[in-house]
């Protein structure tokens, strides 16, 4: 196969015809990782149990054609009494190719099923931050993504079983 530089052009979700779904990870990579240590090196003597704030975001855009891009967003803030002692702020991202999926099966796909996959990477750049900022390794417990969907979808139902009828 010829490189032309088109990223849909190297997906080969092949299924016979190609008429049938499919979905994959192309690839997964770091799309941006800090880590902050503000309170060094003060806080490697702090003797208080620090409270740690675990934030997740996810989010997916079209790139091209049936080329998506997921990015998992993990926020990790450490602080203490006497102040912050880390963050770790993830964006994990994947590329994704979709083919003949309806937008139901495909937004599952974006919004759960790809998360689930990325997941345990992230986890373990995570982990690997933390302990490399000096502090014992974060172990992130799992996720389950697809329940979080089914949480988010019900909600947004209720939201608008519950709105007000407009008035013509």
């Amino acid at each position: 196969m010829a490189d032309d530089g088109n990223i849909i052009s190297d997906l080969n979700l092949g299924n016979g015809e190609d008429t049938g779904p499919s979905a994959g990870i192309i690839t997964q990579y770091v799309k941006d990782l800090s880590v902050e240590n503000p309170s060094s090196p003060q806080s490697f003597q702090w003797q208080d149990q620090p409270q740690v704030d675990i934030q997740f975001n996810i989010g997916a855009r079209p790139i091209d054609g049936e080329v998506h891009e997921v990015e998992l967003k993990i926020t990790c803030t450490s602080k203490a009494e006497a102040g912050t002692a880390y963050v770790v702020d993830l964006s994990y991202c994947a590329l994704v190719g979709m083919r003949n999926l309806d937008d139901g099966q495909a937004h599952a796909f974006l919004f759960a099923e790809a998360p689930r996959i990325l997941f345990p990477f992230a986890r373990r750049i995570v982990s690997d931050a933390v302990r490399d900022a000096g502090f014992a390794p974060l172990m992130l417990e799992p996720i389950d993504f697809n329940g979080l969907y089914v949480q988010q979808l019900q909600a947004q139902q209720q939201a608008a079983e519950t709105q007000p009828a407009g008035h013509a």
